[in-house]
């Protein structure tokens, strides 16, 4: 039997054609749009992370223009940083496991519920992150320390132990939880877990099987911002660790700025590279396994008021944990700023107001770092936002190794010494075209470099979270990509970009490890002004350091709090 083979006409061939090659087409043209993306992010991390790092570690291992390879060896077979390598790590997983564990219960509180005062609280739990670590710790030692208030109560002294620097670290980091996940945690459906309990599954197994693994990006990125900070923990750890503690960061300031020992620190930046990068690649490999598009909706919609005694049980419990780890230190430091010679009052901020009185410590009044943090953080944000969207809008597409080893690479400056940065900053951006030791902008890009994965982190699980059949639906209907965008994504992620720039924004006031090398005298911010208070002795000082703290919280208060009043219409958008 001989088949006839059917004809085909013209216009079949041509699309039938057209369909074969408008594959490897899309392909090409997601490959260069994904490229185009990267471009100005690689060239931002290259020039002012990637350059200043290589050029103090090249300074460190090269001895007359010859490396010296073998001081690798040598100090990584020292006990002393075997020991400190341990310490760090194990510090790090251990405040991670604890953060994760008293701020999630808090993340579903602000997602799910609505009771009063929750934009202020909001914005109270978020102003630990940014203050000094100086500060912060100073302000621990107060309750945890000799003649602190649990030495006053009951006769315990928990300084000099790792449960204080836990609970610092938790102190700090628990704005991150709270906020990533939390984010997402508001703007996913509920009716996909009440579909789940309406077929017979019980309230754990439902959230367990539908509600988890939708989030588990947002933890994913979460957990893993929190081990990097914790990781890289330096003011924590040398006010409430004493001499018994090191991490690598203290290690590495330890060899920098006391002995003089560059290679030394050189061969533990590199130890912090290859931890931190192992850890980046492991979870870009396991976060991109779980990714699935997620029914996103108006956060304002979600949100009740607690029902049932278990709800109500369940807000006092979260907010008993933000009046004791949260409240209660920052109170001790108010108190503090008020206590003066003469008794309670303002005698400490009536002398940030003047450059003599403070011993020679500025140039000029302590009370302008205030004009200055603000306006580098504000550059700072800027800079930070336009960089990681458009590294976040990269990340969404897929693209295999070339997309996870950028992920990582973002994600760098988190577990990099600030110590090593800013010296870097020094020595490699010294020359034209990049002699920027004398400009102002070089603070804000310090800034920005810890804020940019701070944007990435806090948009992309938004990002991949958007079912791509909205996008295409748009484009068929005739839209441009870039009206898509705006049509599409921007409704849906413009809470997430908002918290981004918050983040941002909060992040660079707080920063010092990195801008105290480089900021002028003549211009300091409330970080680095904090830190010379307190590095010199005396009644006064020491208050006009309480007193600058505390305006540098009641300010970024105010930035995060006005955050949360911006208002949001039915679609999400700001």
């Amino acid at each position: 039997m001989v088949l006839a083979r059917p004809e085909v006409t013209t216009g079949e061939a041509e699309a039938t054609t057209g369909e074969v090659t408008a594959g490897p087409a899309r392909g090409r043209r997601g490959t260069a749009v994904r490229l185009g993306l990267m471009a100005l992010p690689l060239a931002f991390f290259g020039l002012f992370f990637g350059y200043p790092v290589a050029a103090i570690v090249s300074r460190g291992l090269k001895t007359d223009g010859r490396w010296q390879f073998g001081r690798i060896g040598e100090v990584l077979g020292d006990p002393h940083t075997v020991h400190v390598v341990w310490f760090t790590t194990w510090q790090a997983a251990a405040s991670t496991a604890l953060t994760l564990a008293l701020a999630l219960p808090a993340a579903y509180v602000f997602a799910r519920f609505e009771f009063p005062g929750k934009r202020l609280l909001r914005a109270v739990v978020t102003v630990p992150f940014v203050l000094p670590t100086v500060v912060a710790g100073s302000a621990f030692l107060a309750v945890l320390g000799r003649g602190g208030l649990l030495d006053q109560l009951w006769g315990v002294r928990l300084d000099t132990t790792v449960w204080a620097i836990l609970l610092a670290h938790v102190f700090f980091n628990y704005a991150v939880v709270v906020r990533t996940v939390g984010g997402l945690w508001g703007q996913l459906d509920p009716r996909q877990e009440e579909a789940a309990r309406v077929l017979g599954a019980g309230r754990f197994t439902a959230w367990r099987k539908v509600t988890l693994p939708a989030l588990m990006p947002a933890v994913a990125a979460a957990a893993l911002m929190v081990f990097l900070f914790t990781f890289t923990s330096f003011g924590v750890i040398q006010i409430l660790g004493g001499p018994r503690y090191a991490t690598l960061e203290v290690e590495i300031y330890q060899q920098t700025a006391q002995l003089l020992d560059l290679p030394t620190a050189a061969v533990l930046t590199l130890v912090q590279f290859l931890v931190v990068v192992a850890l980046l690649l492991v979870h870009a490999w396991t976060v991109r396994r779980r990714e699935a598009a997620l029914r996103l909706v108006d956060a304002a919609r979600t949100a009740r008021r607690p029902r049932g005694a278990g709800q109500w049980a369940l807000l006092a419990s979260v907010l008993t944990v933000i009046a004791v780890l949260i409240l209660l230190p920052l109170t001790v430091l108010v108190l503090r700023s008020l206590d003066g010679p003469d008794g309670y009052g303002f005698t400490f901020y009536r002398a940030l107001a003047s450059a003599g009185d403070n011993g020679g410590t500025f140039v000029v009044a302590p009370l302008e770092a205030i004009g200055n943090s603000l306006a580098y953080a504000m550059a700072a944000t800027a800079i930070a936002v336009v960089i990681g969207s458009l590294a976040a809008a990269a990340l969404t597409r897929r693209g295999g190794r070339l997309v996870r080893g950028f992920d990582a690479l973002l994600m760098l400056p988190l577990g990099t010494s600030a110590v090593t940065i800013g010296f870097g900053f020094l020595i490699a951006l010294d020359e034209p075209p990049l002699d920027l030791r004398t400009s102002w902008i070089l603070v804000p890009l310090a800034q920005a470099l810890v804020g940019v994965p701070f944007v990435v982190r806090t948009m992309l699980p938004v990002l991949r979270a958007v079912d791509p059949r909205l996008r295409e639906a748009a484009a068929v209907l005739g839209a441009s990509p870039l009206r898509a965008w705006r049509e599409v994504d921007l409704p849906l992620v413009g809470r997430a970009l908002a918290v981004a720039a918050g983040f941002a924004f909060a992040v660079s006031l707080g920063e010092f490890g990195a801008t105290v090398f480089i900021a002028r005298p003549d211009n300091p911010t409330l970080p680095v002004a904090v830190a010379r208070l307190l590095a010199r002795p005396g009644e006064l000082t020491y208050g006009q350091a309480m007193a600058l703290s505390t305006v540098l919280m009641l300010v970024c208060a105010a930035a995060l709090l006005l955050l949360e009043r911006v208002r949001t219409d039915r679609t999400g958008e700001f």
